[in-house]
């Protein structure tokens, strides 16, 4: 088979206690009584790519992932990439039921969340926001204003979740030096019949129901099908609310030959959305005093609506040649659609009549509406190629690795809307609102936003061998980026290079650093109209990875700088002959901090996943680049299987953040928001009632804590607590 990790030489690694013990040492604390993994501490020689028979049940329960292209397009084991990595593995997700994309990067390390509104969250790694999401390593840019519901994708279409925190120019070309998502699909790898299908229910009438089935077309098997099916109804905590959805994603894989595979998919996606939020509830009374809710509390009226549809077509050619060299051609087709009918309220609220009273200081003067209604529709279409080829080439004597390809891709955005303004004699008593607003008679739809973004790329990474313990990663992607509009064309050319040097300090433990840089196209204008150059900096980082039983159990503790110029800063004026704000560019933005994380196999019976983050992110000025976010945050997720009851599985974890803020400008002045730290507690088991079927229940937020997502002016509540319990039957 093709070799995962690049290394030449078999790993030796030690199964006893002290190796354990000492990695866990540095993320916990010192455990005492700690289980070694085997009964023998005899030293085991590990040939790559191969796993004993009596660890695979084990394994395949992992919170791991022995190895990841994720970073470089190289396949490595994580200890071999020189940046911060987190993998999301399939048994994670079913443990934890982190059944949306949302739900896995809410409980990654390093990751941070913004809420705007029941459905529309933003996402965010070192103080910066998430601006590539891919899937199989294609990217899909993503625009903040039109929020078409990427971090709502299913799960339960996806192997596993990699996240790559740091700039990603070698793998994306452009984007924020926060973080690239990837999401890994399932394939049909059985050539036998088997299947899962799960029913759930939980709070709030949650139903869901999901079947996955794979098994061979042809008698050699040679040929395999994969169907992934899925419904699922809910509320939700919100008055009014209620969400439906339904999946589906049906692929084929072939072994044309020895050394050619062929897979091509098709996977939709729907979500309609009833009641749906837009923006939150008024924070502040006129007074300035905070105002408080019943979480259920709503803002949507009867007739709200939130749309949204996904067509995706691909396909994969993957040619073996030269005993270790293979080629990989990507294609893909994507389609998202929307259509919304929405009422979002923007304003204080007199205390003592209920009245409604605006506007905020940001809109400028003249502006008294207090809300508005909004019909939003368009589409987005993503067509991209990717053609890559790996393997390894001898010199001086030793072994090394090349990477290089080519990609192009072509986005294409139009989206639509026709608004209204919400005054405050026509709204009436926010106290007496229970959702009975009248609906809008719209006018025509007119353009908003239609334009084309075309990116082409050429790029290669090589990783050599400079000495037995010692590797260097060097690379570089060329980015010719052009956007077309109605009123405008931009074009840029960058080269983006990438260096990462690799340290093997012993058979368990790295030593590294790297180094890349950062492109950044944006759509903000200057008082004079004009848009601003791209964001461009710098991102540096080093830090120590641990790997353990041949990659069971992975460490990494990291310490990153980031350093950027032209960062697009609001001026708190509008743009001449417009009602669009205008910005301007400043230099000097600074994030820098330190990341660690411990995930996978402690014992074949404990997995565990632990991560710390803390970081500061300034301007040029001194002042905090997006305050809303916490600096600081812990997330822990922990199972484990009792050996005296070997059919009980329990677990359970903490998400921790600490104290947010946000200044607010209002007609009265400039207000604080803020969030106090909070945790919150989950809590998970699983029983085995026969070898093909488990129950298990899942609890979140055991202690009910009350905590606000937004701090922009509004409330946004994050979910009370809840239960679900489900089952589960695989054959």
């Amino acid at each position: 088979m093709f070799a995962l990790p690049f290394r030449k030489e078999p790993l030796l690694r030690k199964s006893g206690y002290s190796l354990l013990a000492t990695s866990i040492s540095l993320a916990l604390m010192p455990m005492a009584g700690l289980a070694a993994t085997t009964d023998k501490t005899e030293d085991t020689v590990i040939v790559e790519g191969t796993t004993s028979t009596s660890n695979s049940a084990a394994q395949s329960q992992d919170y791991s992932v022995p190895a990841t292209s994720v970073g470089t397009k190289m396949t490595l084991i994580q200890r071999d990439i020189p940046q911060s990595v987190s993998i999301i593995s399939q048994q994670r997700m079913e443990d934890q039921q982190l059944e949306s994309l949302g739900d896995v990067m809410e409980n990654t390390t390093g990751i941070s969340k913004s809420t705007t509104d029941s459905d529309r969250s933003l996402y965010y790694s070192r103080g910066f926001q998430i601006d590539n999401y891919m899937i199989d390593g294609i990217p899909t840019y993503f625009e903040s204003q039109w929020n078409l519901g990427d971090a709502l994708a299913d799960t339960a279409l996806y192997e596993r979740v990699e996240v790559l925190r740091g700039a990603t120019g070698l793998m994306t070309g452009t984007g924020n030096p926060s973080a690239a998502i990837n999401m890994v699909r399932k394939h049909a790898t059985s050539r036998t019949f088997t299947g899962n299908l799960s029913a759930e229910y939980g709070s709030w009438n949650k139903q869901r129901y999901v079947a996955d089935l794979q098994g061979p077309v042809t008698e050699s098997g040679n040929v395999r099908a994969r169907l992934i099916a899925g419904y699922q109804d809910n509320d939700s905590w919100l008055d009014r609310y209620n969400n439906k959805k339904t999946f589906f994603s049906g692929i084929i894989d072939a072994d044309l030959s020895d050394t050619t595979s062929l897979s091509a998919g098709y996977e939709y996606q729907r979500i309609d959305v009833n009641s749906p939020t837009w923006n939150g509830l008024p924070w502040w009374n006129s007074d300035g005093s905070t105002r408080h809710y019943d979480r259920s509390h709503s803002t949507a009226p009867d007739w709200a609506y939130n749309d949204k549809e996904f067509n995706k077509f691909f396909i994969t050619l993957k040619q073996r040649f030269a005993d270790t060299w293979e080629a990989t051609l990507n294609a893909t087709h994507s389609q998202t659609k929307f259509d919304s009918k929405m009422m979002y309220l923007d304003a204080v609220v007199n205390k003592d009549t209920g009245q409604l009273i605006g506007p905020y200081g940001s809109y400028g003067a003249g502006y008294d509406y207090v809300g508005g209604t909004g019909w939003n529709s368009g589409t987005r279409k993503m067509d991209a190629l990717d053609l890559y080829s790996q393997g390894t080439y001898d010199l001086f004597g030793r072994q090394h690795n090349l990477m290089f390809g080519g990609s192009y891709s072509k986005q294409t955005n139009r989206y639509l809307n026709t608004w209204a303004n919400i005054f405050p004699d026509e709204f009436g008593s926010f106290y007496d609102y229970d959702g009975n607003f009248p609906e809008t008679q719209w006018g025509q739809q007119t353009v908003a936003q239609d334009d084309t973004t075309h990116m082409k790329s050429l790029y290669a990474a090589t990783r050599i061998s400079l000495a037995d313990p010692l590797h260097l990663i060097l690379g570089a992607r060329y980015t010719n980026w052009r956007i077309d509009t109605l009123s405008y064309s931009m074009e840029k050319n960058h080269t983006t290079p990438y260096a990462g040097l690799i340290f093997d300090i012993n058979d368990n433990w790295s030593a590294y650093a790297s180094y890349t840089s950062i492109f950044q196209p944006q759509d903000y204008r200057d008082s004079s109209g004009k848009y601003l150059s791209p964001v461009t900096g710098n991102d540096y980082e080093i830090g120590l990875k641990s790997d353990w039983m041949n990659s069971r159990l992975t460490t990494t503790l990291s310490v990153f700088r980031i350093e950027q110029d032209n960062v697009a800063e609001s001026t708190g004026q509008l743009i001449s002959g417009s009602t669009d704000s205008a910005y301007r560019g400043v230099n000097g933005t600074v994030s820098k901090g330190v990341e660690f994380e411990l995930n996978g196999a402690l014992t074949d019976n404990w997995q565990m996943t632990f991560g710390a983050t803390r970081y500061v992110a300034d301007d040029n000025e001194g002042n905090a680049v997006n305050p809303n976010l916490p600096r600081t945050s812990v997330k822990l997720f922990t199972r484990y299987r009792l050996p005296a009851m070997p059919k009980l599985t329990v677990g359970g974890g903490v998400n921790w953040q600490d104290r947010t803020y946000k200044d607010v400008s209002t007609a009265y002045g400039t207000w604080r928001a803020e969030q106090g730290s909070y945790a919150v507690v989950n809590l998970f088991s699983r029983y085995q009632v026969t070898q093909n079927l488990a129950v298990q229940a899942n609890i979140n937020n055991l202690f009910d804590k009350t905590y606000d997502e937004n701090l922009n002016g509004s409330v946004v509540y994050g979910e009370p607590r809840n239960f679900s319990v489900s089952a589960n039957y695989r054959f």
